[in-house]
């Protein structure tokens, strides 16, 4: 008799949990081998499809204790950033599709309320989900509702200013459970072996029983019962801070517990359910390892947080040579200056550091003290220079208008991510700074499409002693854009750039900026099959556009329409604010200008195709809307 195929044992738990209910209903001795399977799957998928490894391997336990403890969507469960949230999407009816992971029109690689209804808020940006689930807590408690709200929250998101401004606000009464996960930086200090063992009395459930029959007790003694439960509290907590100092969380008024071993499971779980039943705001302190189970992401944690696809090829790109521009530059100009906002890996500054640490300043996930901080030093004879993510520079707005351009402060912002993103989604898409940067005074914004002009954009920048911003994908040079734009080598000036001469009839012109020059090629190429010959003008800046719109009309060739293609927002964009500039300037001669623009929405992939496909600001609509202009 042939055997009967079994299910291979590490998906033997995971692909029969549909929802939270069948995780409650596993036993627990069960609970060991799914979150070796979760591990196991988190590792096969997350090594091919790209994403956040390392800080999923460590948030398994926590995940499946919440689930097993909160009964969800009814409870709230709501994650800092989103990208810890691997596991708990595995948990709530999306293992299934877990292998499209990132990928276009499959599972997000953060939270998404359209995903799930257990995505309850949200999420790709730090420091967002404590003020998030104060409004959750809020919003039960006067509905009457007895449900819970969890906030999970690496300790990362401590540095970010929203986390304490929503601390200031949390009230006692609500069922607020704050799940800090520390897993890098040391915030609390080195607390001794009585604080170890106050931690793992306060982790036992008798602890508690105790605790809260002591309480009502005293309470109950008549006329004195009150005063007497308040003077063993201060009494009890003097005698705690002269043992192992106060407490940041209970200096502030919320219960307190922990640090225990967030990948201790049976710990995890224990407090979990005490801090339930306290029905009051709770701070649970764990101490999770990255990369928890798989040696690799153990060892180096920081190369397995966030992974690029299997099989690209990690070559040099604009935000590792912006390091090593600055690096060059550093050791001419001592003045000069690197900001960036937890970021220093991602956006190449970290070789500054390496080289000039008394002149490098890391602030954390605090984007908005980022820039005003380089306010100050340029204010005080200083080069600063900030590298930001274009999607994370738009938390400093108001620094950007009141801070440094209103007064006029020579502070250069590199905003890196430039343009759209694929497979971080929505969140991470850098398609709204040139919108909201063309409406500020004082501001040049250059956009540069090699690696010459990037540095050339740098220097002319920190001379000229303005505000300046540069914009740049997360890509490298595009081979083509240089062999056409830059036959000769690197540019003398910033400027525009020419695919056509004077004496090539062109049918129509295509005007572009950064990295949309190479779509812009390939529908010059797809124009060209079909017999319509057109020009590519390359802007190398976009700001000021008067003086851009002086530079491209003498290259216009008199009459020809004109398509202004862009991969950000359209309103307030390159393509609006450019167009608007060429009408008014006095040599206009009343051409068609057209806009080819992300239209008004956020730029959801619904199918795995090209990015600018899916916001059809690609080739082929490029093409299609000069076959239009001309009527072809």
């Amino acid at each position: 008799m042939a055997k009967k195929k079994t299910e291979p044992a590490r998906t033997s738990y995971l692909k029969n949990i549909h929802t939270p209910a069948d995780l409650r209903a596993l036993p627990d001795e069960a609970i060991p081998a799914l979150c070796r399977e979760i591990r196991t799957v988190l590792v096969e998928t997350v090594t091919k499809n790209g994403g956040h490894l390392a800080s999923n391997l460590g948030a398994v336990e926590l995940s499946v204790a919440m689930h097993r403890v909160f009964d969800c969507p009814r409870d709230h469960i709501i994650f800092d950033v989103g990208h810890q949230s691997y596991v708990h999407k595995m948990l709530t009816g999306r293992y299934e599709r877990f292998s499209t992971l990132r990928r276009g029109g499959g599972i997000s690689g953060f939270t998404k309320r359209s995903e799930s209804e257990y995505d309850c808020f949200g999420a790709g940006h730090s420091s967002t989900s404590l003020s998030a689930a104060l409004g959750f807590a809020q919003a039960d408690r006067m509905a009457g509702s007895d449900a819970y709200t969890v906030a999970v929250v690496g300790d990362g998101a401590f540095t970010g200013g929203m986390i304490h401004e929503a601390l200031n606000n949390v009230s006692r009464d609500l069922r607020l459970i704050i799940l800090l996960n520390e897993n890098e930086m040391s915030i609390s200090k080195n607390i001794g072996r009585f604080a170890t063992h106050m931690a793992r009395l306060r982790r036992k459930s008798g602890y508690f029983k105790t605790k809260q029959t002591t309480s009502r007790v005293i309470k109950k003694i008549p006329l004195v019962g009150k005063a007497l439960f308040c003077a063993v509290r201060d009494v009890k907590k003097a005698f705690k801070n002269a043992m192992y100092g106060s407490n940041y969380f209970e200096d502030i008024g919320l219960y307190y517990l922990g640090p225990v071993d967030g990948n201790d499971y049976e710990a995890v779980e224990a407090l979990l359910t005490e801090a339930k039943k306290l029905g009051e705001s709770v701070v649970i302190h764990l101490k999770t390892r990255k990369g928890c189970g798989y040696e690799p992401a153990e060892t180096d944690p920081g190369y397995y947080h966030g992974m690029a696809p299997a099989g690209r090829v990690q070559g040099e790109n604009f935000s590792h040579r912006l390091g090593s521009i600055l690096v060059k530059l550093g050791e001419e100009e001592d003045r000069i200056c690197a900001i960036t906002a937890s970021m220093s890996e991602g956006t190449g500054v970290e070789c500054f550091r390496e080289a000039y640490p008394d002149r490098f300043y890391d602030v954390g996930i605090a984007e908005e003290h980022a820039l005003t901080f380089a306010a100050g030093l340029a204010a005080n004879g200083y080069k600063p220079v900030t590298a930001i993510y274009s999607s994370f520079m738009q938390r400093g707005y108001d620094q950007i208008i009141h801070d440094i351009a209103l007064q006029n402060l020579p502070v250069l912002m590199c905003i890196d991510r430039a343009g759209l993103n694929r497979a971080d989604g929505a969140t991470h898409h850098g398609m709204f700074d040139v919108s909201f940067l063309s409406s500020i005074p004082n501001v040049t914004v250059y956009t540069p499409a090699s690696f010459a002009v990037l540095e050339l954009a740098v220097r002319k920048a920190l001379a000229e002693g303005k505000p300046a911003a540069i914009r740049y994908p997360n890509a490298g040079e595009c081979a083509r854009v240089k062999e056409t734009f830059y036959p000769n080598g690197a540019p003398e000036a910033v400027g525009v750039r020419a695919s056509y001469t004077p004496e090539d009839e062109v049918k129509a012109v295509i005007v572009v900026h950064g990295a949309m020059a190479s779509e812009a090629l390939s529908a010059r190429d797809l124009l060209s099959e079909q017999g319509v010959r057109v020009g590519v003008l390359l802007a190398e800046y976009v700001r000021p556009y008067g003086k851009l719109a002086d530079e491209l009309l003498p290259l216009l060739p008199a009459g020809v329409p004109v398509v202004l293609a862009e991969e950000e927002i359209r309103a307030g964009g390159f393509g609006m604010m450019l167009s608007d500039a060429l009408r008014r300037h006095p040599d206009f001669d009343g051409r068609e200008l057209s806009v080819v623009a992300v239209e008004d929405n956020f730029v959801v992939q619904e199918r795995d195709e090209p990015i600018r496909r899916s916001a059809e600001v690609d080739a082929e609509a490029i093409a299609k809307r000069i076959f239009d202009l001309l009527h072809i």
